[in-house]
C-alpha cells in the first residue's frame, strides 16, 4: 500500500460516501485511477465494506462497560461466565485496580440490570462497576 491508497482510505474514513471525483481531487489523482485502487484494495480484503454508525439516540437498547474485579489467579478462569451472556460484545483483560473489562449491548435498562445482577451474583466476582454508554463520538473499529 503506497501514499495514494493510505490518502484514498483515510478519504474514505472521513466520508466514505463522497464521490470518486471529490476524493481523486484530494489525493491528486485521476478518478479511473481512484476506482482501480478502490476496487483493489475492496478485492484483496484491505477495505472489507462500508457500514451505516447510528449516534447512540438512534440505537436501539442500550450499551454499558463493566469493570470486573475477581478473587482468581487468572481472568481465563472466570471468562465463562461471560460467554453464558449473548449480549456481551466484548470481554478484555487490563491492567489496573480491575481486571477484566466488559462491553455489553442490552435491549432495554431492565435487561442491562439484570445482567450486572447475574455478573454481581457469581462467587468469584469481587467488585463491578457499571458505565452506561450515553453518547459515541468516535468509532473507528472495523465492522466484523
Amino acid at each position: 500500500m503506497d501514499k495514494f491508497d493510505q490518502l484514498i482510505i483515510n478519504a474514505l474514513r472521513l466520508n466514505a460516501r463522497q464521490s470518486i471525483s471529490n476524493i481523486a481531487e484530494q489525493v491528486s489523482l485521476s478518478r479511473s485511477a481512484v476506482t482501480e485502487r478502490i476496487k483493489k484494495q475492496e478485492q484483496t480484503g484491505v477495505i472489507r465494506g462500508y457500514q451505516v454508525l447510528l449516534s447512540e439516540s438512534q440505537k436501539e437498547g442500550v450499551s454499558a462497560y463493566f469493570e470486573i474485579q475477581h478473587e482468581r489467579a487468572n481472568c481465563a478462569d472466570v471468562v465463562h461466565v461471560f460467554h453464558a451472556i449473548p449480549e456481551v460484545i466484548t470481554c478484555q483483560g487490563i491492567t489496573g485496580e480491575m481486571d477484566l473489562l466488559v462491553y455489553v449491548n442490552a435491549p432495554s435498562m431492565k435487561r442491562l440490570h439484570q445482567i450486572r445482577e447475574y455478573i454481581d451474583a457469581q462467587a468469584d466476582i469481587v467488585k463491578i462497576k457499571t458505565h452506561v454508554v450515553m453518547s459515541e463520538w468516535i468509532n473507528n473499529q472495523p465492522s466484523n
